[in-house]
């Protein structure tokens, strides 16, 4: 799997339900730690957000996206 770390993942129109994301939650800004999941929810109203798009994941867990994950075919999520 790939990521695309272009900016992707500030801007709301390219997140969704069932995406799979890195993001970077709370606790781990510190040390920058990427937690992998799938969105849930989307939390940010905004169009673009520069720390990247909210987002509640699956497991409950609620963090910014930091890149989209690409799938094998080349397409992101699901």
């Amino acid at each position: 799997m790939n990521t695309e770390t272009d900016d992707e993942g500030t801007r709301r129109e390219n997140i969704h339900p069932g995406l799979m994301v890195d993001v970077i939650l709370k606790r781990d800004q510190a040390t920058g730690k990427l937690t992998r999941g799938v969105v849930r929810d989307i939390l940010t109203n905004s169009p673009v957000h520069p720390r990247g798009i909210k987002v509640r994941l699956k497991d409950g867990q609620v963090g910014r996206v930091r890149a989209i994950v690409k799938q094998p075919s080349g397409r992101p999520g699901t």
